[in-house]
């Protein structure tokens, strides 16, 4: 099995911003706690409003998607529906 990871980047419209930099971090403690999270990290990019940028480690392709649940069906999930997301996974079996 392989590692999978996952970088890219979110775009958060500046009226969204507080209720996702709100909802942020029940989200990161969240996924950090999961079982085969090895890390995870959502910051807010220090030159472009609005961006956050993501990276994710997981043990394998089971853990990956498990998160991916997890997370569209919580508050987060429901709070950043329809923001721009723009990733790039690796590691994962298609």
């Amino acid at each position: 099995m392989s590692e999978v990871t996952l970088k890219g980047t979110i775009t958060v419209p500046d009226e969204r911003l507080d209720e996702i930099r709100a909802a942020l971090v029940d989200h990161i403690r969240l996924t950090r706690a999961e079982s085969g999270c090895l890390s995870f990290d959502v910051t807010e990019d220090p030159k472009m409003s609005g961006q956050f940028n993501v990276a994710e480690r997981f043990v394998d392709a089971e853990a990956f998607k498990a998160h991916q649940a997890r997370a569209g069906a919580s508050d987060w999930g429901q709070i950043s529906a329809g923001l721009p997301r723009d990733y790039t996974v690796t590691g994962l079996d298609t």
